[in-house]
């Protein structure tokens, strides 16, 4: 294994919709943890593997047309989703917590899709004032620790146009009640909702697919 963990690097071919891809990102994501990072935030890296929720996600946002709308994707991981939004025809914006995730992703757009799409760093607690509104918010797997529901969901209401929609794939994360609670208290209310059945390397998942809306526009 390299010395630096982040450079010991694995190639994962996925099929999403009509599309082949090759996802490059970090082989053990185990190996990033900062013991300096987790103390100071517990910060983990979760955005070196390649989720259920993620995989799942994609499939759907694949199949839109984006017709040049605005989309953002809050925790981009390694650009799957991201490359389901350039390739659908969205105007992609792309955040996350950790650099290493930005370029990660950045890289794997380009090289799947063809396209160049926009990166932040956005901390959920300390959101930028300059993200601006988007016609979509996309999530996948983000609501792992309790805090994050209420995190997230304001995220959305803050960066959600008027008579746009919020996508969010979970497997059944401990936020995911707390989200959806103070989604609705902010006036995003549920549009839709399904379950999907999701089989990866002989372990069974269901990924809670959720849309939501202003409750006024």
């Amino acid at each position: 294994m390299p010395s630096d963990p982040s450079q010991d690097l694995v190639d994962t071919q996925l099929a999403v919709g009509e599309h082949r891809w090759t996802l490059t990102h970090p082989r053990h994501a185990d190996a990033l943890i900062s013991e300096e990072e987790f103390a100071q935030d517990e910060r983990l890296p979760y955005w070196a593997d390649i989720w259920p929720s993620a995989r799942v996600l994609a499939e759907i946002l694949v199949r839109h047309q984006g017709n040049g709308r605005r989309a953002l994707e809050l925790g981009c991981g390694s650009g799957l989703v991201a490359c389901a939004l350039a390739a659908a025809g969205y105007d992609a914006t792309a955040t996350d917590y950790y650099e290493a995730a930005l370029t990660t992703t950045a890289a794997n757009v380009r090289r799947n899709t063809g396209h160049e799409i926009t990166t932040r760093l956005v901390d959920w607690r300390a959101l930028p004032d300059d993200l601006g509104t988007f016609d979509l918010v996309a999530a996948a797997d983000v609501l792992y620790e309790r805090p994050y529901g209420a995190l997230v969901a304001n995220a959305m209401a803050r960066t959600l146009s008027p008579g746009g929609a919020v996508m969010l794939a979970d497997p059944g994360r401990i936020a995911l009640e707390d989200f959806m609670a103070t989604a609705s208290g902010l006036g995003l209310e549920l549009d839709e909702g399904w379950d999907v059945p999701h089989q990866l390397e002989g372990q069974r998942h269901t990924i809670r697919l959720r849309v939501l809306r202003w409750t006024r526009t």
